[in-house]
């Protein structure tokens, strides 16, 4: 099979072939949970050593690459709550050190995500503070969530001022106040002696009666609230991190006594989704000034993918602009 990367003899719009990637699936990676009878749901996220096969394709600063892990276990997380099939993405743009955050999940577990940084802005950023906080590294600017259903269908996307230290911070901020949805939601990622490791808690008070002990007044469903986020604040990072620790008995550590249900588990993926087919269809939407400033001496127009660092080489003479044969 040739490399998809490369030009060939085969048409560029006929290759939809997997660029060179790991072929990496994690079959339990997300855990869905609720207490039964309780105003309490949730979803465990471990993504295991596809964190590490993930933000390692970026030679990317550790901070920088702790925060494109954690926003990538939260796309993930979210991502479990899709009821058609579609993407969840998590973005976030300041004029902070890390200029672009994107992670996003597709209802069937297909993963992926990048950050950009600045070297300069985060040069400084590092020599204010060697360890600096989700807020410092993104700066001001907004946080953005978006549902496309794919198709035709209309995409949702909810947007809010970057508020907060931390990234998880920053997504409660967003429930509280865009959904006026009560949540708790706590991130990790770091390097462990296995490669890097991330994952995601996300915990909701669920509105209305739906699957709550009729016999629970308002009252005890807001004791029922606070107990549970008590022992969700207990979760440490090491424990989140633990590939010895599977998130069934990390969750039973947590809610044994208060009904813990585990609803089906999810696989996610190595899900990046570009092919030589899409990049070169992209390629055609310029005009031709612009592919003839692009290509290099050589010839060639090199297309990177942000999300898993592949350069892809396009013959200029091959590469017709859409715009100029309308």
């Amino acid at each position: 099979m040739p490399d998809p990367t490369q030009p060939s003899a085969t048409p560029d719009f006929l290759q939809h072939d997997r660029p060179p990637v790991p072929d990496l699936v994690v079959p339990r990676g997300l855990q869905p949970f609720h207490l039964q009878d309780r105003p309490v749901r949730g979803r465990l996220v471990r993504l295991g050593q596809l964190a590490d096969a993930l933000l390692t394709r970026h030679a990317n600063h550790p901070a920088v690459t702790s925060l494109a892990g954690q926003a990538m276990a939260l796309a993930a997380g979210l991502s479990g709550a899709l009821k058609f099939r579609g993407s969840f993405s998590v973005q976030a743009k300041g004029d902070g050190p890390v200029r672009m955050l994107l992670a996003d999940c597709t209802e069937a577990g297909a993963l992926r995500g990048y950050a950009m940084a600045d070297k300069d802005g985060l040069a400084a950023a590092l020599d204010a503070s060697p360890a600096p906080t989700d807020a410092e590294l993104l700066g001001a600017g907004y946080l953005a969530f978006t549902c496309d259903q794919g198709g035709d269908m209309e995409r949702y996307q909810g947007i809010v001022a970057i508020e907060g230290a931390s990234l998880a911070e920053m997504t409660d901020h967003y429930f509280r106040t865009s959904e006026q949805l009560r949540t708790h939601v706590r991130l990790a990622c770091g390097l462990t002696p296995s490669g890097w490791r991330a994952s995601a808690f996300i915990m909701e008070k669920v509105a209305g009666e739906g699957g709550i002990d009729p016999m629970l007044d308002a009252e005890a469903q807001e004791e029922a609230w606070r107990t549970a986020l008590a022992l969700a604040r207990t979760l440490t990072d090491a424990e989140l991190l633990d590939d010895a620790l599977p998130a069934r008995e990390l969750l039973h550590r947590l809610f044994h006594a208060d009904g813990l249900a585990l609803d089906r588990p999810r696989a996610l993926s190595y899900g990046c989704r570009c092919s030589r087919a899409r990049l070169a269809g992209v390629l055609q939407g310029f005009p031709e000034d612009d592919l003839d400033h692009m290509a290099q001496d050589d010839g060639a127009i090199t297309m990177t993918c942000e999300f898993c660092n592949l350069d892809f080489r396009f013959d200029r003479a091959e590469v017709r602009s859409s715009a100029g044969r309308a």
